[in-house]
């Protein structure tokens, strides 16, 4: 007969709720475990295989531009339901729901800057916003700040991520491609330069109009950019689609883009580039 019970340990969910949430991610690229700020330490790219996780448009904006630079303009600017879509959420609570969720109100931040001591127009998408896909207000922003950027002559730079044209909207998101393509034409017949960058992963009607059109275009390693999904292409052109298709790497190999940057010198290579545009002679 045994004289002392092993007490029982009930203190493991107590631990649990101890441990603060959010300390470690998961890659998804190598499974590795980063602590959150060697991520943040990082530009949130793994230190293991370089995968580059996803950034808010404040958090590239914060990476890239000269400190307390930063000017927004349309900050106000909103999306609203004209066409009254209903799916399985309405449009209308799909909306309020990802304003409240990101803290911004469509899925683009765009205003005045300075990197590296030079002037310029940015725009910024972010993909927590509905896939940064392009409605009404988004090509609104961007064609606005092309245009007061043409106007104060000053190059533009636009950092693209999106799941392409926004279908709540219907034709009014196609739109905007015509719209945003005519705004950056203008800007080149002003013999201004626009500098595109292209993220993971940047898909549809944004590839297919002012993502694509850049005087120079940068790309960060591994991002997916094409206009329809590699299962789509296959489907559709009944071919064996060739390694690594639709990624920055092979875009570069064939001419689509001109330099694929890592996120920790994008900076640098953006005051480079914007250095040797305007260099006084």
């Amino acid at each position: 007969m045994t004289i002392f019970k092993r007490p029982s340990l009930k203190f493991g969910s107590k631990r649990k709720k101890e441990i603060p949430e959010g300390l470690w991610t998961k890659c998804p690229g190598c499974g590795e475990l980063i602590h959150h700020l060697t991520l943040e330490e990082n530009f949130r790219v793994c230190l293991h295989c370089s995968h580059h996780f996803t950034l808010t448009a404040r958090e590239r904006i914060e990476s890239l531009i000269d400190k307390d630079s930063f000017s927004e303009t349309d900050a106000k600017l909103a999306p609203v339901d004209l066409l009254n879509f209903k799916a399985v959420v309405a449009y209308k609570e799909t909306l309020e729901n990802y304003q409240k969720k990101t803290g911004v109100l469509d899925a683009v931040i765009t205003g005045h800057a300075f990197l590296g001591g030079h002037p310029i127009g940015l725009a910024v998408m972010d993909f927590q916003f509905i896939a940064a896909s392009m409605g009404a207000v988004v090509g609104e922003k961007i064609t606005r700040i092309v245009e007061a950027s043409t106007q104060a002559k000053k190059p533009v730079i636009i950092i693209s991520a999106s799941g392409g044209a926004r279908m709540h909207e219907g034709a009014q998101s196609l739109m905007q491609m015509a719209k945003t393509s005519g705004a950056l034409a203008r800007h080149s017949e002003a013999h201004l330069p626009y500098i595109s960058i292209l993220t993971h992963p940047t898909t549809g009607g944004v590839t297919a109009s002012f993502a694509t059109l850049g005087d120079i275009i940068l790309a960060e390693p591994k991002s997916m950019i094409g206009f329809a999904g590699p299962r789509v292409v296959r489907e559709t052109t009944h071919q064996n689609l060739p390694p690594g298709f639709q990624t920055a790497e092979f875009l570069f190999d064939h001419g689509l883009i001109d330099e694929i940057v890592p996120r920790s010198r994008m900076r640098e290579t953006l005051i480079t580039i914007l250095g040797h545009l305007f260099e006084k002679k």
